[in-house]
């Protein structure tokens, strides 16, 4: 009997155990349940929010793409994350803004002796991306660094992985660069990132939709020896290859400090996501310029050829080209003759004085039945450096007063010194150049070294101002206001994304005039910077010069142009040569103009070249795709066709036309397309 009483007390004890056990286990799913939030997004988006760990996992269609994720705000070199406190509260808010109606969670951590740290997302059932925010709250606080995305990094599917460099500017032939993701890699880019795999084009994005304060930027990187992968979206952005800062990110100070709003999202096609992306920035910061409703700007611009020769002799014979010989360039009836750089070549006693031949020119172009356009850089120093007392124009300041201060010296780039934008005498002298100009009946604009208004300073003149991108705005709005809504405002070298406020054109890339090396180019900022054209009214790449280069080249450049949306031309058409030849041919087509008039950029085919460019862009336009088809070596070349990248069924053969010859055949997945050297093609297909 002992030994089945002694086995009877044994399963007596095990039953109590393990009913003890299962209530343990169930009380800790309850507590862990307790302790996560999910905070949908988008058609099948997640936020999976653990509020004991502080850290989250982000989730489209039940897969993490972003794992662990938390967030860093440093104030005064200490760092403070969730982690650093010992609870949260979550509270959820309905609101309705520019992405339409959706939600605001706020998860709020707060510890006696610590600033309150609060991690915010803002969330809409219709978008497929969510926007993050870390905002620190409390006395006396001081930070130029704010991460609200901190993360383990899943990839994407497929092949042939890629993390994108993006510039901060289009400055000093800088170029955007599809990185492999693999090996030891660390990749820094100025305010949006994004991995994808240019095999599925399955792709994460992450950037910045404001740049009123801070200069963002997105690091993404793998390491080799554990096969992880890691990304980091952080305000307080300082690079001098980069950003051409000189000094760190400037420090924002109050009771309440904010980093900027970052866009999360994952996409089938990173190239949506980035067209996507574009849109929200528009949306969440809309323009401070007024909105152009008019037709895609075209025309012409002196510095592609004529540069420091312009006067009124030769400019006037320009207009008369245009307005005689090449009748049908036009988009509506609008064409902009534009001066750039040493219009003041026709006034007579510098901006305070003579401006009596620059109105006749413009007033000659009206007469034309043309719009007169002009240039100026309102933040730069060209004078001499070494003579600070020299009386800034329109002011009773001196240059010396007004130069933007860096530590003991100054900023100088590009040849140019920065004006502090804050400065009275820079805007005073702003004031009395654009009146001037307005007077003279100009309708466009372009503004150029814009970059040098947004640099990290020791001081501004604003004591209320401490960052580069507060400066940025104050000088910008000034000048915008006081333009006065007359004239189409293009910018040319200038931040990639901050300009979107104030201008309605914005160059894609640095100078380019005729080569194919220069077309190719240009073509790697539209290859991996098409969709700012959603960010812009128009992006534009440079004024296109044939000059005496062969007709394929002349070709690819003019496709160039074509495709990045707008049309502004270069060439000394004062003059007849091989130039004026080419352009009454090939600046009249009428399928050229035909998609210019729609003003968005193509999309690239291929997004796999590192520095380079792809070889062949699309649109889809009125029920037709357009093929652009570009050979940029020096040997004749075959292009293969790939429907699926077009988003076309590959079982589906088309008829197809050429456009710059005229010539008709079939099209059909995987079928070859033969390239001159240094040419192009244009094709067109009813889809």
């Amino acid at each position: 009997m002992k030994p089945i009483l002694h086995f009877s007390s044994i399963a007596i004890v095990l039953i109590a155990l393990t009913f003890f056990s299962s209530h343990l286990c169930s009380a800790h799913a309850i507590a862990e349940a307790e302790s996560r939030i999910d905070i949908p997004f988008g058609r099948s988006g997640k936020i999976s929010y653990n509020k004991k760990t502080g850290r989250y996992d982000v989730l489209v269609s039940n897969k993490a793409f972003l794992r662990n994720v938390t967030s860093i705000a440093r104030l005064l070199n200490k760092d403070y994350t969730p982690q650093s406190y010992s609870g949260s509260n979550y509270i959820k808010q309905s609101i309705k803004d520019g992405f339409g109606k959706g939600f605001k969670h706020i998860i709020s951590f707060e510890t006696k002796g610590q600033p309150v740290l609060k991690q915010v997302f803002y969330t809409y059932p219709d978008r497929d991306f969510f926007l993050a925010e870390l905002v620190v709250e409390g006395e006396g606080l001081r930070s130029n660094y704010m991460a609200p995305v901190v993360a383990d990094l899943t990839l994407t599917n497929g092949e042939d992985q890629r993390s994108l460099f993006v510039p901060f500017d289009n400055d000093a032939f800088v170029r955007y660069e599809a990185k492999e993701f693999k090996g030891q890699i660390q990749n820094t880019s100025a305010e949006v990132g994004v991995v994808y795999s240019d095999e599925s084009l399955n792709g994460i994005v992450i950037g910045s939709v404001e740049q009123q304060k801070w200069k963002s930027a997105v690091s993404s990187s793998h390491n080799k020896n554990n096969n992880k992968h890691s990304l980091i979206a952080f305000s307080g952005y300082s690079d001098k290859n980069v950003t051409r800062d000189q000094l760190p990110h400037g420090m924002l100070s109050g009771s309440s400090i904010a980093s900027a709003k970052f866009f999360v999202g994952y996409y089938d096609d990173w190239r949506t996501g980035m067209e996507e992306y574009g849109k929200a920035n528009r949306t969440a910061e809309p323009p401070f310029v007024f909105n152009w409703n008019k037709p895609t700007p075209v025309g012409w611009n002196s510095w592609g050829v004529l540069q420091e020769h312009i006067n009124y002799k030769n400019t006037t014979a320009v207009a008369d080209f245009f307005a005689d010989s090449l009748k049908a360039f036009r988009n509506g009836k609008d064409l902009y003759i534009d001066l750039d750089s040493y219009w003041d070549n026709m006034i007579k006693g510098g901006y305070e004085g003579d401006y009596t031949e620059l109105k006749k020119f413009a007033d000659y172009c009206v007469s034309r039945g043309l719009q007169p356009g002009v240039y100026w850089a309102p933040f730069t120093d060209w004078g001499d450096k070494n003579n600070p007392g020299r009386r800034a124009e329109g002011s009773n300041y001196t240059f010396g007063e007004m130069w933007t201060k860096v530590n003991a010296g100054f900023h100088d780039f590009d040849g140019a010194r920065a004006l502090d934008p804050t400065h009275p005498g820079t805007q005073q002298r702003i004031r009395l150049v654009i009146g001037k100009l307005r007077k003279c009946g100009f309708k466009m604009i372009k503004i150029d070294f814009l970059g040098h208004a947004a640099v990290e300073s020791s001081s501004f003149y604003d004591k209320k101002i401490s960052t580069g991108m507060q400066a940025y705005r104050s000088g910008m709005e000034y000048l915008i206001k006081e333009l006065n809504g007359q004239m189409l405002v293009y910018a040319a070298i200038s931040p990639s994304l901050a300009s979107a406020r104030y201008v309605h054109v914005r160059r894609i890339a640095c100078d380019a005039w005729k080569t194919i090396d220069q077309t190719e180019y240009t073509l790697n900022s539209v290859n991996y910077g098409w969709w700012q054209s959603h960010l812009y009214n128009y992006i534009d790449a440079d004024h296109v010069v044939l000059g005496t280069e062969s007709e394929g080249e002349n070709r690819a450049r003019v496709l160039s142009a074509v495709i990045t949306g707008t049309f502004i031309t270069g060439d000394d058409f004062s003059k007849y040569g091989p130039w004026s030849v080419q352009a009454k041919r090939l600046f009249q087509i009428p399928e050229l103009l035909k998609v210019v008039k729609d003003g968005r950029a193509f999309r690239p085919l291929y997004g796999n070249t590192g520095q380079g460019t792809s070889e062949m862009f699309y649109k889809i336009q009125d029920g037709h795709c357009y093929l652009a088809c570009f050979n940029f070596r020096n040997l004749k070349k075959e292009l293969t066709i790939d429907f699926k990248r077009l988003g076309l069924k590959s079982a589906t053969e088309y008829e197809a036309s050429e456009i710059f010859s005229g010539l008709n055949f079939r099209l059909s997945h995987g079928g070859k397309m033969q390239l001159a050297a240094e040419d192009a093609v244009f094709l067109k297909f009813k889809i």
